[in-house]
């Protein structure tokens, strides 16, 4: 039998997540629910990081926390850690220097990769849960800036902004998803050179099925991304 080396907690649960502080419902497909995933993860919350707090202002104080969080995810045994918000792209940098595994803190981070793969004159569709705090200091976090991108929230819709950054105890799925359904065959309509979408919001995924039938285009979030760091994490043989 091999020789095999501890000094983890911990182990199988090679994802880490990093959650907001938050009570409305985590249904399959959000990052907040381990059911969403075909494999183990292990999820931790990050203390006073509240939805409003990360989306609109900025995480203005939390990078110590999230540190803090990250570093115990570490200890804990995971080989890669996310977390459950894509406005934290603007402490990309800051999370990943801070810790010994990859990190990976935004859906954000696969518009590099996405856009090289469209033509020369299409955009990345950006969808967000608050199109008014989402901008150029977001994208510059994952190394984006300057990529051609169409960006818009869901802010003004009936139900999916008031539960996710209101923090609201229930969830009408229905409305939910007719609210980023609108919003991106509007995106469409206006912008037809739009060649792929990114879900910013990581409670956006359980939609991701229902905007794919309704804008006929390829669509990530942060169920994709993480899809690919545990591939690449957990190879095996061919």
């Amino acid at each position: 039998m091999p020789t095999f080396t501890g000094g983890a907690n911990l182990y199988g649960q090679e994802i880490g997540i990093m959650v907001l502080q938050t009570r409305f419902p985590r249904i399959r497909g959000d990052i907040g629910n381990a059911h969403s995933f075909p494999f183990p993860v292990r999820l931790r919350v990050v203390e006073n990081a509240t939805a409003v707090r990360v989306a609109r202002q900025k995480a203005e104080g939390l990078l110590e926390p999230f540190i803090v969080a990250a570093r115990a995810l570490v200890a804990d045994g995971v080989r890669a850690i996310t977390t459950s918000c894509g406005f934290l792209a603007i402490y990309q940098q800051q999370l990943a220097d801070a810790v010994p595994v990859p990190v990976f803190t935004s859906s954000l981070l696969q518009v590099p990769w996405i856009y090289p793969m469209l033509k020369k004159e299409q955009k990345v569709g950006i969808l967000t849960v608050d199109g008014r705090y989402l901008g150029e200091e977001h994208l510059a976090g994952v190394g984006a800036a300057g990529i051609p991108v169409v960006m818009r929230g869901v802010e003004e819709g009936e139900e999916f902004t008031k539960t996710f950054i209101d923090d609201g105890l229930t969830l009408d799925t229905d409305k939910a998803c007719a609210d980023v359904l609108r919003v991106a065959r509007e995106m469409v309509e206006a912008h037809p050179e739009i060649g792929a979408f990114v879900l910013e919001c990581a409670n956006m995924p359980p939609y991701a099925h229902a905007i794919q039938q309704e804008v006929q285009r390829p669509v990530f979030d942060i169920v994709t991304l993480t899809h690919w760091v545990y591939q690449g994490l957990m190879r095996t043989p061919f």
